[in-house]
């Protein structure tokens, strides 16, 4: 009764995947978790290189500083580099600020004189200004009563009127600190702005007694003002700063400069001979919170595109590389300082820490999902040990079995057992060492089975009316003797 239960059980069990689809199957879900591990690298570098929009406070507006980032933010846009630009034009340099520190911005054009945000960092030098302090050629006419005296040094400034170009704040903290390291109250002078437009009105007009004009050599502010000088008022006389050094001692933001000889041209040249002066800087800045690599591709990007820039604006070809010198009055931040010194690192390397921590979990996931599908074998394991246990139950069935038909009905139940056995193994259910031992026993199995059908195929044919066969003393016929 036991085999014939083992036999029905067996066969009404469902039937198992065929070794084809098994390996379909499997196949599939390899398939499967290599694309899942493409698209995850191809995320991954797709975002860490997909272009990064900067938006970039600079102002006032049409001045050099908004032209020349303007054509910084279209060259990154044809060139389709992985960072852009999109500038944000505001009324002042302190309005820039303001809208970095606000955080309206990611990046601002500043001026190295005035407050900058603490949370900004130089990217790059975008152009330096100097500080020129012009006195109109003297006409009687306009003199005011009782002035006699051709001012020629800074400290007669005293009482006078100043004209400072450009409605900005600025230029006037700065005529102040020029003004108080020659001993003049900033007080004890009239103070005038002046637009640029505005500038040759007031030259014909004698407004002013001398003009304060800050802007780089050669820009469009400083040569539009002695050009307006020139024409309206004549040859003008430059004002030597020759105390730019303790200025520069005393306010680290300010550099002593030079205005060179006949930098304006002009016959007599303009300035006839080198002036003394101070000068500052206009920076790019950016927030302290930007990554160290967008800021690194940024300051490498600015730098490749400096000279092509320069081509429609000169003044271009001046940027320079930010102070990275720790104690720098305004720090440099590190994506910057890391492409000045050399130092930026590749993709690979920017990323390496990313990299390994996404292989070590792919393999923990790994771990996992081999042991999870072991996990999920360990029945069909369980029913391989069983069935190799009914294989050796029949086994010894087989050698002492005394039926043809039930040793017939034990093979079929074999041959059963192992599709079963095969199949497991196909699907990776069992292992290579359980596969062998159950050969060993199927083998010794078909050896009984063979070896008892030989037994009964030569066994003595038992004598009707003797079930066991054997012969007894009363069925020998006796033969009578010859004798």
């Amino acid at each position: 009764m036991s085999a014939n239960t083992a036999s029905d059980a067996t066969r009404r069990a469902p039937a198992p995947l065929s070794p084809r689809s098994a390996k379909r199957k499997l196949m599939l879900v390899i398939l499967a978790g290599a694309l899942a591990l493409i698209g995850l690298v191809v995320g991954v570098y797709y975002f860490a290189t997909r272009p990064v929009t900067l938006r970039i406070a600079v102002g006032p507006p049409a001045s050099d500083d908004v032209k020349v980032i303007q054509a910084m933010a279209q060259l990154f846009t044809r060139e389709h580099e992985s960072v852009r630009l999109r500038p944000l034009v505001t009324e002042s340099v302190s309005a820039s600020a303001a809208a970095l520190a606000d955080g309206n911005a990611d990046l601002a054009v500043v001026r190295g004189d005035l407050a900058i945000p603490k949370i900004a960092q130089a990217v790059a030098t975008l152009r330096k200004s100097v500080a020129m302090l012009l006195v109109p050629p003297r006409k009687a006419d306009a003199a005011a009563p009782g002035d006699t005296e051709a001012i020629t040094s800074i400290a007669q400034l005293a009482g006078r009127r100043i004209g400072v170009i450009g409605k900005t704040q600025a230029n006037v903290k700065l005529l102040d600190v020029i003004l108080r390291q020659y001993g003049v109250n900033p007080a004890k002078v009239t103070v005038l702005q002046f637009s640029l437009p505005e500038v040759a009105e007031a030259m014909r007009n004698h407004r002013a007694d001398a003009y304060l004009a800050a802007g780089p050599i050669g820009g469009r502010l400083t040569s539009d003002t002695i050009a307006a000088m020139l024409r309206e008022a004549g040859s003008p006389t430059f004002l030597s700063i020759d105390a730019a050094g303790a200025i520069a001692q005393n306010y680290p933001v300010y550099e002593t400069a030079e205005i060179p000889a006949g930098v304006f041209g002009g016959a007599p040249a303009h300035p006839p001979t080198e002036i003394k002066t101070i000068s500052f800087a206009h920076h790019i800045v950016a927030r302290d919170s930007l990554s160290d690599s967008t800021v690194g591709a940024l300051t490498r990007q600015i730098f490749e595109v400096r000279q092509e820039v320069a081509a429609s604006f000169p003044l271009a070809a001046k940027i320079e590389t930010p102070d990275t010198d720790k104690d720098a009055a305004l720090p440099a931040h590190p994506g910057a300082a890391a492409y000045v010194d050399g130092e930026e690192m590749s993709f690979l390397e920017s990323y390496s820490d990313y990299i390994w921590w996404v292989i070590m979990g792919a393999s923990a996931l790994g771990s996992l999902g081999a042991w999870f599908a072991s996990y999920l074998k360990r029945d069909e394991r369980t029913d391989n040990v069983s069935l190799r246990g009914r294989l050796l139950d029949m086994l010894t069935q087989a050698r002492r079995s005394d039926s043809l038909a039930e040793l017939d009905r034990m093979e079929t139940e074999a041959d059963d057992i192992m599709r079963n056995t095969l199949d497991a193994f196909e699907r990776g259910g069992i292992e290579e060492g359980s596969l062998t031992a159950f050969q060993i026993a199927l083998e010794q199995f078909h050896n009984a089975v063979a070896d008892r059908r030989m037994w009964l195929a030569g066994r003595p044919a038992p004598v009707p009316g003797n079930a066991s066969g054997d012969a007894t003393e009363t069925d020998v016929k006796l033969i009578p003797s010859s004798s």
